[in-house]
């Protein structure tokens, strides 16, 4: 997700910090960019393109996607390839329990939000369930609700704004805010959600208890008037991405916590500093016009309990989630996981802002797949490192440890709480890459690759790369592809490479760098999210792809072999829609992806949105909703 006309510009690289753009451009131009695509074969030129038909990829025998390529466009509606159907599996405000009330976007009111399904549904998980009586797969999907779109929303907003936003209004968007479980099940109509489950539950940003733990737990830089403790808090928010943990619990990782804060510091505050590291306040929301919790003049140390990744059992309705403060506090896009050969469990994040970091975590102890208390708390006790990308092709990965280097205290590190709560200005301090907005980082068990996908940087300028490299000014983003030794993932070396650099390969100046044999509707913008699927290929969503004169949706991507950068658009989303979260089932014979937004544009509002689906009914807004994506025929997708 990105609000960009809100975020503040990052601190510029440190003096003498190289950024991703200068690496590039050095090994690029030392090498040539053939050279520096490993298993390319050739294909790979800048620039360009097929001369085939429009929106029919060219076809070889060892093309691992198989379905018809979808056409570039941008309507109110969702697209998929021939031969394929989408479900509408659960849409904003559908009920999650036996007494939850109906739908009534004219009347909106906290207490029915708490009782149905969120807003602007992102990150997606899927734990399996053991079949029903009549053999039919079921499982627990978990869903983000990363932020609410004021406007959009709620009637009456939009004259007036913020002013109108009331204490009730307020508290309606709280309760869309958070996460969701609700049992489904595939029917004969398709996957549906079971109103009632004993496993449906609601977690949002002011009504839920949470546990702090791990490092920081206690701190005095944690503790507010509510919770002189430091280690209660009440709520979630503006969560992301996110995982599913080898043990089967999801991990809710929070972003853009700077945006639900108003306020202002006293000059000389000694949390000044690290508030505008990451841009507190920002006032997105106007929840601290009527909660303290959310004015840092009244509760100075109330950001620092948000921007962490929030653990949550689904199998227990009644757990507390855990917000889990080893993994480091930023704008938290993802927390995807992968056993390693020493059966550490590794997670990989990105820092989802214009020249922030790439993070993995290590666990100090091991997974064991048959104690499952074993790992309740994996998580709490581990190394945090951040990526520093040379020009040789080597990923540093750089332990943000205190007492390590200059994390001490002559540089305001008291403790490893400081660091954490300050990821950032620790990362800083090593001498980190600053990247072009990290969002989803994922690893592959299988090749020991992992996939970094770069949405955009529009500020950087051309005195700090080089016009040949990604990118000054970019506006299209590009996939990183790291290779950890021999599938080590806990590695502190690595390999790197890039796979694409987003974007028109038609337009020269842009410096899109695709296989010739993507068609005019395989390239796209904006990365964002990103899955890989049973058989280990990667298909990547975006957000930002509008930007281009097309809708965001979700591209199969082929990643080896002579296809290797060849990119085949699968599914469109409708117009002022992100999409998020894909998801596959065990067997791949679904894809899950949640449509973020819809409706959304320059001048959009309750009453008047670019779109309404998925109802298109007069007077009802549109609803972000997830999507289940089947081939007619019941095979696998894709294939």
């Amino acid at each position: 997700m990105d609000q960009s006309e809100n975020k503040p510009a990052n601190p510029r690289p440190a003096q003498g910090v190289q950024t991703i753009g200068d690496i590039i451009e050095a090994r690029l131009s030392r090498r040539g960019f053939l050279g520096g695509m490993a298993a390319t074969s050739g294909l790979l030129a800048a620039g360009c393109v097929t001369t085939q038909t429009p929106g029919i990829a060219q076809t070889s025998a060892d093309q691992t996607f198989s379905f018809e390529e979808i056409t570039r466009g941008l309507d109110e509606t969702h697209h998929v390839p021939a031969g394929y159907q989408t479900d509408l599996v659960i849409r904003w405000g559908d009920p999650l329990f036996d007494d939850s009330p109906a739908f009534d976007p004219d009347n909106q009111s906290e207490a029915a939000q708490l009782k149905q399904f969120g807003y602007n549904n992102d990150y997606l998980g899927f734990v399996p369930l053991p079949e029903d009586a009549d053999g039919k797969p079921r499982g627990l999907l978990c869903a983000n609700h990363e932020y609410v779109s004021s406007l959009l929303m709620q009637p009456g907003v939009a004259n007036g704004y913020p002013a109108t936003m009331t204490r009730e209004k307020c508290l309606i968007e709280m309760a869309a805010h958070g996460g969701s479980v609700v049992e489904i099940k595939l029917t004969e109509s398709g996957w549906q959600p079971v109103t009632g489950s004993p496993f449906n539950r609601r977690i949002t940003a002011h009504d839920t208890p949470m546990e702090v733990t791990g490092p920081a737990a206690g701190s005095p830089r944690l503790q507010t008037t509510e919770d002189p403790t430091g280690r209660k808090v009440a709520g979630t928010m503006n969560n992301c991405a996110g995982g599913i943990t080898p043990w089967g619990t999801w991990l809710m990782a929070e972003e853009n916590f700077n945006g639900n804060f108003l306020g202002e510091l006293p000059e000389g505050h000694p949390e000044a500093e690290n508030h505008a590291r990451y841009g507190v306040p920002s006032g997105w929301y106007q929840w601290g016009r009527h909660f303290d919790r959310y004015n840092v003049s009244k509760e100075p140390h109330e950001p620092n309990r948000f921007g962490w990744v929030v653990e949550v059992d689904p199998m227990d309705p009644n757990s507390t989630p855990k917000k889990r403060t080893a993994l480091g506090r930023f704008k938290h896009e993802g927390a995807e996981s992968v056993v390693a050969p020493s059966g550490q469990v590794v997670l990989y994040m990105g820092d989802d802002q214009r020249f922030d970091y790439v993070y993995k975590f290590v666990t100090a102890g091991r997974y064991d797949p048959d104690n499952a208390d074993a790992n309740r708390d994996l998580l709490d006790e581990g190394t945090l490192y951040v990526a520093r990308f040379d020009e040789d092709g080597v990923v540093e990965w750089m332990p943000l440890t205190f007492g390590e280097g200059l994390l001490n205290p002559e540089h305001g590190f008291a403790s490893q709480a400081d660091v954490l709560i300050e990821t950032r200005r620790a990362a800083d301090l090593l001498g980190a890459t600053p990247m072009d907005r990290p969002e989803d980082v994922e690893p592959d068990a299988r090749t020991g690759k992992v996939w970094v996908m770069l949405t955009n940087n529009n500020r950087r300028t051309e005195d700090e790369i080089d016009a040949a490299n990604p990118r000054a000014n970019n506006e299209h983003g590009h996939i990183i592809e790291i290779t950890e030794p021999n599938g080590d993932f806990t590695a502190t070396q690595s390999r790197w490479d890039i796979l694409v650099r987003c974007g028109d390969p038609k337009v020269a100046e842009i410096g899109a760098t695709w296989n010739p044999l993507t068609s005019d509707q395989g390239w796209y913008g904006s990365p964002d999210n990103c899955a890989l699927d049973p058989s280990g290929r990667l298909w990547v969503a975006t957000d930002g792809n509008d930007d281009t004169g097309a809708a965001d949706g979700v591209w199969a991507m082929e990643t080896t072999g002579e296809r290797r950068g060849t990119s085949k658009a699968f599914f469109r989303a409708p117009i002022g829609a992100e999409v998020c979260g894909p998801r596959f089932t065990e067997d791949g014979r679904t894809l899950f992806v949640a449509v973020q937004h819809p409706g959304d544009g320059d001048g959009a509002t309750f009453e008047s949105p670019t779109t309404r689906w998925p109802d298109f009914k007069d007077g009802v807004p549109p609803r972000p909703s997830v999507l289940a994506i089947r081939k007619a025929d019941g095979g696998p997708v894709g294939a």
